[in-house]
């Protein structure tokens, strides 16, 4: 009975690519696993990785938990992704669709492939820029098993057009889709199993309303405290095999800017140095030597990061100045700067953002090593002293 069930979907999914042969725009047709794909091969559809493939075997991916217990950080998320995924394992259901939502690197897909772990679903990772056409988005869900996961991330660019697909799908587990053209155009309704849609998403606000509002959990992820990323730091060292005392740990965890991605990635680089500088054994000052001489200071910033703050405090006199201008005077673009730059910067309270533009705060203009001439400049101007 299932066998005749999948047959029919897949005749509904070739209907709708010989429509769009009809159309003019060819078929997509790609593998349904990464095991199928041929290396070298370039691929437009969206590509469907399941969990336990050969990606697992990437240190990026090795240094994943694969649990809710290995997980650190991120309690309060964590303890309610995990009743829910307990109670729809016991009661034989899909488990709700969850939104995470926060800034990058903080584990939002990580979690996504503990939830398919915990439910015994297989994972189907795509991206929102990934899903250009309805029949991308087609192609995914009638493929979808019982109980599987789809895991959408940068969920946030998705067409209007495809995300209208996704409404009755989350909604009601089916889509209606039109086949052919004029009189000899039919729609289809086509029923699906009951999944779980997984989206992520760095900008929560740019999602619509109507998709925003079909999620059953949504949670927001936030910066770690540097006690936790020691921990990150402490884990990730012994799946490397790298010896790390406590005061190295922590000092990777100090520049790492409230981030277990950030985390992970400079102790792969204190690793390098200790090995070759030194004997391999990771403490505070090797640590503090080896993430100066890639740039980061005590606080994480960057070259990039403290450029910013120089540029702003010393060129623009603390501002007010347009994120445009500061675009334009530090050749970068203006989306570099208000997605990685800025986000940490404002955490940490050494910029505004204003009206008028962004403003160095009094802490972040001395970080910067312009404090004394900004401050004459703020006081000789009444309106600004007061944002000393």
């Amino acid at each position: 009975m299932a066998k005749t069930a999948r047959t029919g979907r897949e005749k509904i999914v070739g209907a709708s690519g010989a429509a769009d042969a009809e159309t003019g725009s060819p078929a997509e047709s790609g593998p349904e696993t990464a095991s199928d794909v041929t290396p070298g091969t370039a691929l437009r559809s969206p590509a469907i990785v399941p969990t336990g493939t050969a990606e697992d075997g990437r240190l990026g991916n090795a240094l994943r938990p694969r649990r809710f217990d290995e997980y650190v950080g991120q309690t309060a998320v964590v303890d309610s992704i995990t009743v829910a995924v307990m109670a729809a394992s016991q009661r034989g259901e899909a488990l709700d669709h969850v939104l995470l939502h926060g800034p990058p690197g903080l584990g939002k897909t990580t979690i996504a492939h503990i939830i398919a772990r915990e439910m015994e679903s297989r994972l189907v990772h795509t991206s929102g820029p990934a899903m250009e056409r309805p029949a991308d988005v087609v192609g995914i869900l009638s493929n979808l098993g019982e109980r599987d996961v789809l895991f959408i991330d940068e969920i946030h660019r998705l067409s209007s057009a495809v995300e209208e697909y996704l409404y009755s799908a989350m909604e009601d587990f089916r889509v209606d889709f039109t086949t052919g053209q004029g009189a000899f155009a039919k729609t289809i309704n086509l029923p699906l199993h009951p999944f779980t849609l997984i989206g992520s998403t760095t900008r929560v606000g740019m999602l619509s309303a109507p998709l925003r509002d079909r999620f059953g959990l949504v949670y927001h992820l936030d910066y770690y405290t540097e006690e936790q990323l020691t921990l990150v730091v402490q884990r990730s060292a012994k799946i490397l095999d790298v010896q790390i005392s406590d005061s190295g740990a922590s000092e990777i965890a100090r520049r790492s800017r409230g981030t277990p991605r950030i985390a992970n990635r400079l102790l792969r680089r204190v690793r390098d140095f200790a090995q070759v500088r030194h004997d391999g054994v990771i403490d505070a000052e090797i640590g503090k030597n080896a993430l100066l001489l890639e740039g980061v200071d005590h606080l994480g910033l960057d070259r990039l990061d403290r450029l910013y703050l120089e540029t702003l405090a010393r060129n623009y006199d603390g501002g007010p100045a347009g994120v445009n201008a500061l675009a334009a005077t530090l050749n970068e673009e203006q989306q570099t700067l208000e997605d990685v730059v800025e986000p940490y910067l404002l955490k940490i309270g050494f910029i505004l953002r204003t009206t008028q533009g962004r403003r160095t705060t009094p802490e972040g203009a001395k970080h910067a090593g312009v404090v004394q001439a900004l401050g004459t400049t703020l006081k000789s101007d009444p309106q600004q002293t007061r944002f000393l």
